[in-house]
């Protein structure tokens, strides 16, 4: 992931790591833990977060997320008929 112009990458290195902790503590299933993760930044302004190969999530799950990087938007959608793809996306301040 390259961070464009007027992003701070210690502000997204900083939600990687907070992921990364996070998840240990609030996806005892691994739904999210260990699943392909990717990292895109939209117009310097936001950073939206994919996981893709999801086998199923629980709105507990996704309230976790929430509550471990803040304010953002959630989307779920399928990637196949077994698998989602979960996407957050975050502002960057």
């Amino acid at each position: 992931m390259r961070p464009s112009s007027g992003t701070s990458p210690e502000a997204i290195s900083d939600l990687q790591r907070k992921l990364a902790e996070g998840l240990a503590q609030i996806d005892p299933h691994h739904r999210l833990l260990g699943r392909p993760v990717s990292y895109r930044v939209i117009d310097g302004k936001m950073l939206e977060i994919t996981y893709r190969d999801v086998a199923g999530i629980a709105e507990a799950e996704v309230l976790g997320v929430k509550r471990i990087i803040g304010d953002c938007f959630c989307s779920v959608s399928p990637q196949s008929a077994e698998r989602l793809i979960v996407r957050f996306v975050v502002p960057l301040k």
